[in-house]
C-alpha cells in the first residue's frame, strides 16, 4: 500500500505569503482574523490528600491512575505520600480530570 506524502511549500514561500498578507493589512487592504484566548488561573495546589481523594473518587488503583496520567505508579505513590508534589502541568491535568467542565468554557 502506497502512502500519500503531504508536500509542504518551501519555507521561502510561506514567509513570502505571510509578509504579503502583513503588508496588505498595514495598507488597510485586508482584515486580520482575531482569536481571543482566555488564560485560566494557575491550577490549585495538589497535596497528598487531594491527589489520593481524586484517585479514589475515580475508583482507580495507583497503577490505573498513573496510566491515565501517563506517569509512573511510583510518581503517583510519591504524590500520595507527600514526598513530591505534581508539577504545574500535572496539576493542570489533575484539575481538568477533577472538573471536566473547565474544558467547556
Amino acid at each position: 500500500m502506497d502512502r500519500v506524502r503531504e508536500v509542504r511549500p518551501p519555507l521561502y514561500n510561506i514567509l513570502k505569503t505571510g509578509l504579503e498578507e502583513t503588508i496588505s493589512w498595514a495598507q488597510g487592504e485586508a482584515e486580520l482574523r482575531v482569536t481571543t484566548v482566555t488564560i485560566p488561573e494557575p491550577p490549585p495546589p495538589y497535596d497528598a490528600i487531594r491527589v489520593a481523594a481524586l484517585r479514589q473518587r475515580l475508583k482507580l488503583s495507583q497503577a490505573g491512575f498513573a496510566q491515565l496520567l501517563n506517569v509512573s505508579p511510583k510518581t503517583v505513590q510519591s504524590w500520595e505520600q507527600g514526598a513530591r508534589t505534581p508539577s504545574h502541568a500535572a496539576a493542570r491535568l489533575l484539575q481538568v480530570i477533577e472538573n471536566p467542565k473547565l474544558l467547556a468554557s
